[in-house]
């Protein structure tokens, strides 16, 4: 494994995508193996003991771990630079997995305000009643509002490189600065940007997460989550903060974490050995499978949904019936500087948001009229689709929320799939015209 990751490190992103995460040996087949198993079969219960005990590497449930979510879960660490990752059953899960492997009953959390619905939904309401906190900041706050939001129990900064669906684009430096300052580490969701167009570690982020259901996929068939550890944050150095991988385990032989596994493995084990065995929130196999598929073209993929969004939203700036354009590759937009400075080449996604002149009427009107882009709660694969945020994904949220979010009711997102640009361009076009 380490003479794999090492091959990794000297290859670019291209040909990650590709072999990275498993690399079979003589005789063995060259796709990724299915292993539809529950259970593993051992000669002693000595040796299923020492799996028991994490003193040997192995399966034994794949409701913990399966070797074919491991090999995909390695293709998408190297991807991002990290040291180590797991799958998880939905994108969900593995936002919920990244905060409360670090942050329980008691503790505090600081976040962007401007994130996808459901990550908003889990926090404020969700993990409110299991007795986490959470404070929810501008992305574009000050440094001093930034800081003031912190208090002594704050275990995690939280963010997305691209907010869904207001497409802002976080200020990696500023959000690492302040979550580095007060000793806890910055998790953000990389998902619209993918490791194609934005690498976070990079820029000082800490954990990162997937909703794999997106473009990593890219088709639309299987839903899914991954986390990536930097390996860079020293949870020792700060152990009073994060007891949880700091001190011993007693559900798990009295393990500490940080120690065994050092900072380059703690929070991946921890994450799989408390929270999968618990909760079970496993990707199939079949389902990792088919996202390693997904991975293979990604690179491709990304160019093309990139090119497509930013005709689009070129083609919406100029036209009468539509008021503001939302798409960080595009010059003027709001965060095009910060796109330049953390996105490869300013490229984001494929992804357009924009509000159309009128109300929730005039955009669910539009909407009706379009006969490429379907209307499905999706976003980020091969076909074309659009969405009316305020009635869906943020139903739940007040106004006073949904304006924080940077969300109105005449919002609408569009995610540009793999088609020709021009059809897209004439699509919006003569639903534009009908309206």
């Amino acid at each position: 494994m380490a003479e794999e990751k090492n091959f990794m490190k000297n290859v670019d992103i291209e040909t990650r995508c590709v072999q990275a995460g498993y690399r079979p040996k003589n005789g063995e087949p060259r796709e990724v193996p299915i292993i539809q198993s529950t259970t593993f079969k051992y000669d002693t219960s000595a040796d299923m003991a020492k799996l028991f005990d994490l003193e040997a590497d192995g399966y034994f449930y794949s409701r913990l771990q399966n070797p074919t979510n491991d090999y995909v879960a390695a293709k998408i660490a190297a991807l991002e630079g990290g040291t180590a990752a797991m799958l998880t059953s939905s994108g969900q899960a593995a936002t919920f997995f990244a905060v409360f492997n670090i942050a329980t009953a008691g503790d505090h959390v600081v976040a962007s305000s401007s994130i996808y619905g459901g990550s908003f939904n889990l926090f404020n309401v969700t993990m409110r009643k299991m007795g986490v906190d959470f404070t929810f900041v501008s992305p574009d706050c000050t440094e001093e509002e930034l800081n003031a939001a912190f208090k002594p129990n704050t275990k995690a900064v939280f963010g997305e490189t691209i907010a869904n669906p207001a497409l802002t684009v976080l200020d990696f430096e500023k959000f690492a600065r302040a979550a580095h300052a007060h000793g806890v580490p910055l998790i953000v969701d990389n998902t619209f940007a993918t490791p194609i167009n934005c690498r976070p570690f990079e820029h000082g982020a800490d954990i990162v997460t997937h909703s794999t259901t997106k473009y990593m996929d890219g088709h639309g068939s299987c839903v899914g989550g991954a986390i990536v550890d930097s390996g860079n944050f020293d949870w020792m150095a700060h152990a009073d903060k994060f007891p949880g991988l700091c001190t011993p385990d007693e559900s798990y032989h009295g393990i500490t974490y940080a120690e065994k596994f050092g900072k380059e493995g703690a929070f991946i084990t921890k994450a799989t050995s408390q929270l999968m065995r618990d909760f079970g929130s496993i990707q199939s196999p079949q389902n990792a499978y088919l996202l390693n598929i997904g991975l293979e073209s990604l690179h491709c993929r990304m160019k093309q949904h990139c090119a497509n969004g930013l005709g689009l939203a070129k083609f919406l700036s100029q036209h009468p019936k539509v008021e503001h354009v939302n798409y960080p590759s595009l010059p003027g937009d709001k965060y095009y500087d910060r796109a330049k400075k953390y996105l490869k080449d300013a490229q984001s996604c494929g992804v357009v948001s924009f509000t159309i002149r009128g109300g929730r009427a005039d955009a669910e009107a539009f909407m009706k009229e379009l006969k490429i882009f379907a209307i499905e709660t999706h976003v980020a694969d091969a076909r074309s689709c659009c969405l009316h945020p305020a009635s869906s994904t943020h139903r739940q949220m007040t106004e006073e929320e949904l304006i924080s979010c940077g969300i109105s009711g005449n919002l609408i997102r569009m995610s540009c799939g793999l088609e020709n640009t021009e059809d897209l361009i004439a699509d919006v076009a003569q639903a534009l015209d009908k309206i």
